[in-house]
């Protein structure tokens, strides 16, 4: 499954409508940590069909940013029934995030 960029025009029905569990990455192409997780935030979407993965620019998505308190880049929240469930902050190993996640499928 590939990552979808959203954005605040479309974030509504990509992310807080979704029927799946969402994992939302919010990202700035200034950040280095960002840069080196998205390989592996691809990785997970192929081997994980069950959730959805959208990628939001924060630098582009500042009131998106802003409502959900994104302080720190790369930060990955967790979006079930259109509620956030959960966050992770900063690079981290790839079983890690996928543990995560599994929780909340």
């Amino acid at each position: 499954m590939t990552v979808t960029e959203v954005n605040e025009q479309n974030f509504e029905n990509e992310v807080l409508k979704s029927g799946k569990l969402t994992v939302v990455d919010f990202w700035a192409p200034w950040c280095g940590y960002c840069i080196k997780l998205s390989p592996v935030i691809d990785q997970i979407a192929e081997e994980m069909p069950e959730a959805k993965f959208v990628k939001v620019n924060a630098d582009e998505c500042e009131n998106i940013s802003k409502d959900y308190a994104i302080s720190g880049l790369p930060c990955l929240l967790m979006f079930k029934n259109g509620e956030p469930q959960d966050r992770m902050v900063g690079a981290m190993p790839k079983t890690n995030i996928i543990n995560n996640i599994k929780k909340y499928l």
